[in-house]
């Protein structure tokens, strides 16, 4: 098992929290009171930081929101990493994957220049394009699997010729390349009809869920189902309801109270969930076989 998988579910246990925090730091959506200072998104994003860091076992660092920005962007992007606690996990969610030795050059990218603890990666090329991800046993490799957003059905969901829609085809290949123990799948917490028959079929990848919150997910089916039977392996990205808090706020004091309230409650709401008895994986296995 990866040295990352084996920090970020200690935390979980500790905390019984699996909140991951999206900082996908919007620099035309940030509050006012930030662009009086010398970087608007850095502090924004250490705000951020501090008013979540007792509710959050993750970070997610949406790459685009950076890169959009050029140096300037990239430097914010490098800072941020480094001010978020060693205790959580960072995912640069850059959805990656090329020709192998593409592959291989951003890997050293994210976790050997920036030393991301995880990273998102699309499957489409297949597995020599995702190899070079995966050598690097220490750390985390999320694959999109069945993602939350409306065109999920153009492709994912599509049906093959032995019957199965595509991402279940994904998931059986994960599932195969899991030998090091530091894979995972990305699965929307919108798609919670299919979260725990897929939970069921994969009951050792790590879960990255995104879709709670804006894009109106169940936080609690996501805790549920998503978990493993440890109540572990699974984190619940929350961005912008988060991150962007309604109100007009006249300090960053004021403002990071806002946060910090909407973290702590996600966070009891979790808890909550967690000790709900977890769902009978094998019986969801079974019902799944014989549709």
């Amino acid at each position: 098992m990866s040295t990352v998988r084996q920090k970020v579910n200690s935390r979980i246990s500790l905390l019984h929290s699996q909140l991951c925090v999206g900082l996908d730091s919007d620099a035309q959506k940030i509050p006012g009171i930030f662009q009086q200072t010398g970087s608007p998104v850095l502090e924004f994003n250490r705000s951020i930081i501090r008013a979540t860091k007792n509710a959050a076992v993750a970070y997610k660092i949406n790459t685009a929101f950076y890169e959009a920005r050029g140096i300037q962007g990239l430097k914010d992007m490098e800072q941020t990493l480094a001010d978020i606690p060693e205790a959580c996990m960072t995912i640069a969610d850059a959805k990656r994957a090329d020709i192998g030795n593409t592959s291989k050059k951003y890997a050293e990218a994210f976790f050997e220049h920036w030393s991301f603890d995880a990273i998102t990666v699309a499957p489409y090329m297949g597995f020599d394009s995702l190899e070079p991800f995966f050598s690097f046993g220490e750390k985390l490799v999320f694959v999109l699997c069945l993602t939350s957003n409306q065109g999920s059905r153009d492709f994912e969901e599509q049906v093959l010729s032995d019957g199965r829609p595509l991402y279940a085809a994904v998931l059986e290949k994960v599932n195969q390349w899991n030998r090091g123990g530091n894979a995972g799948i990305v699965v929307g917490a919108t798609k919670n009809g299919q979260l725990e028959a897929l939970r069921a079929a994969a009951p050792d990848l790590f879960f990255l869920i995104p879709g709670v919150g804006a894009q109106g997910g169940s936080l609690d089916e996501a805790v549920r189902f998503g978990s493993d039977k440890a109540q572990q392996s699974a984190v619940i990205n929350v961005s912008r309801s988060l991150i962007f808090p309604q109100g007009e706020f006249d300090s960053i004091d004021a403002f990071e109270q806002a946060v910090s309230l909407e973290a702590e409650k996600l966070h009891q709401a979790m808890k909550l969930a967690m000790q709900q008895s977890p769902p009978d994986v094998t019986a969801a296995l079974r019902s799944q076989q014989t549709e």
